[in-house]
């Protein structure tokens, strides 16, 4: 039994001298990763070591030195790895609408594309600044008018465009003019118009004289939170300086909440839109309730966002009307029959949280278009006439008649796939 256990010590005493010798191993390949890592690198990134480094392209993900805990992954973020590695820099919403863009966009019907910026390791003078809207007041105000539904957003924009022009007014009469805060809120559905909005503001706002540029910069919580404490005060700030001149639009804004990473973005976020309020406004948006309790919680934000917008879910009518704009920009006919079919179709989808509203719009005429396609398949030489045209058949290319007397759902209970939508598809509707 002495001699089992004096075996078992010394057992005991070997195995802690191997671990003392693997420590000491493994802190000095910490040591050469951070000789070799490139600027703004941290554990878990990928590593390019050079061609004639013995351990070639690899991948270092333990640091016996570092105890600092990283970020708790978030259901609201939607960082991909590619974000997540140092590409996850601020989006700049151009300009033009989806359907005037080759590439899939955002929002309104992805009515918005949205171009990532270049990789922050980019040499500086290959970074493209984002170009103020050239558009006149006027005219961003006609693009505005003309959007389908958003009757009281419209009627909102109107209201500060007026304050705004009063104010200048009263500024050139010598006469005070009291600080008001222009940040903004942006609550509704998915699909309803926000980003689209959110863009058209900075234009105006420019153009009132408000702020010097009006671009449009779009993020979320992976690209406001960084992996360590300290460092999302850092990253934050960067982003807000790049929305220095327009407008800084973050969504899903709540998913900052909940944990030490999203407060310190959060209060970062506050101080330097006290700092920078003479040139920078702010929207935050997502869903009604969550919005609400988000901007509660924080003194800070209830105090600089006074103006909540409510964007309404689109009517039948509406979205029909999303459905014929779109297919005409796209060179479609759509008849009568096509419009009562697609009311049909409405009629029997499940509205909530996941709809999609705009993009439901869409989602529909894009598998039109499909169905479209391959019913002209075997037509050796259609005339202009079937180019264009969609028949009925198309918009239930599976030939399902509609039951009008149950909603449209399927068989394992979830929403059909057209009629869902995501967080990050917000916007869907032409200009």
């Amino acid at each position: 039994m002495g001699t089992g256990g004096a075996d078992a010590r010394e057992v005991t005493e070997a195995v802690k001298g191997l671990w003392g010798q693997v420590m000491g191993e493994l802190k000095t390949v910490s040591a050469r990763v951070r000789e070799v890592a490139p600027p703004g690198a941290r554990p878990g990134s990928d590593l390019d070591l050079g061609d004639g480094d013995p351990w070639g392209p690899g991948r270092f993900s333990f640091d016996p030195a570092d105890t600092t805990p990283p970020s708790a992954p978030s259901s609201q973020s939607r960082g991909s790895k590619s974000r997540e590695e140092g590409v996850g820099s601020p989006r700049v919403a151009p300009s033009r609408l989806e359907g005037e863009e080759p590439e899939g966009a955002e929002r309104e019907a992805d009515a918005d594309p949205v171009a990532t910026q270049a990789n922050p390791a980019a040499p500086a003078d290959q970074k493209k600044e984002p170009e103020p809207d050239p558009r006149t007041l006027e005219e961003l105000l006609a693009e505005l008018d003309g959007l389908i539904g958003l009757r009281a957003v419209k009627a909102e924009i109107h209201r500060q465009v007026a304050l705004l022009k009063v104010e200048a007014k009263r500024k050139e009469a010598g006469l005070k003019t009291p600080a008001i805060t222009r940040h903004l809120v942006f609550v509704g559905n998915p699909g309803t118009g926000k980003t689209t909005v959110a863009r058209l503001v900075g234009g105006i706002y420019r153009a009132l004289g408000l702020l010097s540029k009006g671009q449009l910069i779009e993020v979320d919580r992976s690209e406001l939170v960084a992996g360590y404490l300290g460092q999302t005060a850092m990253k934050t700030a960067d982003v807000v300086k790049s929305a220095v001149g327009g407008v800084l639009f973050i969504d899903e804004a709540y998913s900052l909440s909940g944990d030490q990473y999203g407060t310190e973005a959060i209060d970062t976020l506050v101080k330097e839109m006290e700092d920078k309020r003479d040139d920078l406004v702010v929207i935050v948006a997502g869903y009604p309730v969550p919005m609400e309790i988000f901007i509660a919680q924080n003194p800070g934000l209830a105090s600089r966002f006074r103006t909540t917008i409510d964007f309404a879910d689109y009517t039948d009518d509406e979205l029909v009307g999303i459905f014929c704009k779109l297919a005409a920009d796209a060179d479609y006919d759509v008849s009568d029959d096509v419009e009562q079919h697609l009311r049909a179709m409405l009629a029997q989808v499940q509205r909530g949280p996941t709809f999609g509203n705009g993009r439901y719009s869409r989602n529909t005429l894009e598998a039109a278009i499909g169905a479209h396609a391959w019913r002209l398949r075997e037509v050796e030489d259609p005339d202009l006439h079937a180019l264009r045209t969609l028949e009925p058949a198309d918009l239930s290319p599976d030939g399902t008649e509609l039951d009008l007397a149950h909603p449209l759902v399927a068989q394992d209970g979830e929403l059909p796939e057209h009629s869902g939508t995501t967080p990050e598809e917000d916007e869907v509707q032409p200009s």
